[in-house]
Parts: C-alpha cells; structure tokens; sequence
C-alpha cells in the first residue's frame, strides 16, 4: 500500500513540475520580445529534416517557445507523429497536446491496434485522429500551423523530437 501510495505522489510530483515548466515557458514567451519572424528562423532548421540532431537544453527551450508562439498565433495545428511504436506515438501526441493546451485526453479516443512503427496524425480543427502503420525511416513530431487568412501562420515544421515536451 505504501508503494502504491509512493508512486502516485511521485506521478503527481512530476505532472506538477511539467506543469511548471510550461507555464516558465510561457511566461518566457511574454517576456521575451521573439517575433514570429524569429520563431520561423529558428523552426526552419527542422523543415524536411531526414534526421533530428541532438539539441542542447537551451535549443530545446528555444524551439519550444518558438512552436508555443506559432500555436498561439495560428489558428489551429495538425500534428503528426512518426514513431516505432503505438504507444510511444500516443505518449509524444499526449505532450504536444497539453503542451499546446488542448484539453483532450488522446487515450479516450478509439484508435485501432496497430502493431510496429506508426503513423498517427492530430487535426485540430476537427479534434480528430488517425493512426496507421508507417514504414519510412523517419521519426519526429512534423506541426503543420494553420490559419484561413492569407497572411497568417501557415508552414510546416518537423520533425522534432518526440520527447520534445517531456
């Protein structure tokens, strides 16, 4: 009993010190004067990327503001996740999705079984998902940013890490 006990604090620790994360995150974002031009410099690193480089702790801060001001500025994304397995794709799509504040729990939604590496895509607009199998080599997380007006936010950027915001 107290190992089960243990183990939901400490689960409940760790959501609360992701929480914190992105909410210094955001508060970063605030008060850092990142443009939505400079967000775009440092994501077109990522366009059409065949392999992720490994990214330091600041990079990885720098490219997690610079997705969260696009997610803001955009209307709505769609995500897409390359991964070795249904569940590992799930886990990352679960991060990016409470990262970018969508109030949604991914595993509530009825996804066939699918066995090996996956594709498994997010609309946002629809709050719908699709998953298949996927056999390419490449793995990430690909963010399509989305807006009906002409001059809005509108590109793709990907593949980033799948562990991006873990």
């Amino acid at each position: 009993m107290r190992v089960l006990i243990a183990v939901i604090a400490i689960g409940a620790c760790a959501d609360r010190l992701r929480t914190l994360h992105f909410c210094c995150i955001r508060i970063l974002l605030k008060s850092m004067s990142l443009t939505i031009q400079d967000a775009e410099g440092i994501l077109k690193g990522f366009i059409c990327t065949d392999t992720i480089p490994s990214i330091s702790e600041e990079e990885k801060v720098k490219i997690q503001t610079a997705l969260l001001l696009l997610t803001r500025e955009s209307e709505y994304q769609m995500i897409g996740i390359c991964a070795d397995s249904r569940e590992q794709a799930l886990t990352a799509l679960t991060e990016y999705l409470k990262a970018f504040q969508y109030s949604m729990n991914v595993e509530e939604n009825a996804l066939d079984p699918v066995e090996g590496s996956v594709y498994l895509k997010f609309n946002g607009r629809s709050q719908t998902f699709y998953i298949s199998p996927y056999l390419d080599k490449y793995r990430g997380v690909l963010i399509s940013f989305q807006s009906t007006e002409e001059n809005g936010i509108n590109g793709v950027y990907g593949h980033f890490p799948l562990d991006l915001f873990a």
